[in-house]
């Protein structure tokens, strides 16, 4: 691990005092979020779907060009802990969101195993399990709704 990394600095600060290596550090991999989610307007349900952003790798579930990715995408969202606050669809299993609501980082997070494939052993990425946005019609979308995220 980095040395701009504190031990164990998850369970030792708020989100609000990580550097910024410890924010990225606590990205467990897992692509949840740059899958395409359907929002109903009545009920404000999030729906996933296993379509990917155009930048996932779907064999990794890993941004192929994390650094360029919000001129690229230009609905890419920069999580902070301020938006943190007002994102509602992050997937039950995300660091951010599970530190965030108090609660510590789960068993397989690379951060307690040293593994990054913890994830895919776990079967809480996408990684293997998607499909790029440029692979199918947007018409199409609500075909691609799946249950696995939870």
């Amino acid at each position: 691990m980095s040395t701009e990394l504190r031990p164990h600095f998850w369970k030792q600060y708020p989100l609000e005092q990580l550097n910024r290596a410890e924010w990225e550090a606590l990205c467990d991999g897992c692509g949840l979020c740059c899958l395409v989610k359907l929002e109903d307007d009545e009920t404000a349900e999030v729906a996933y779907t296993k379509v990917a952003c155009k930048l996932l790798d779907c064999k990794t579930a890993r941004c192929s060009d994390y650094a360029n990715r919000q001129q690229q995408v230009a609905d890419c969202i920069q999580l902070t802990p301020e938006r943190l606050q007002t994102i509602t669809w992050l997937p039950p299993s995300c660091a951010y969101r599970r530190l965030n609501e108090g609660k510590n980082l789960p068993s397989w997070h690379y951060l307690n195993t040293g593994s990054r494939q913890s994830v895919i052993k776990a079967k809480k990425s996408a990684a293997g399990r998607c499909i790029s946005e440029q692979d199918i019609n947007d018409e199409d979308i609500e075909d691609y709704v799946v249950r696995w995220i939870r």
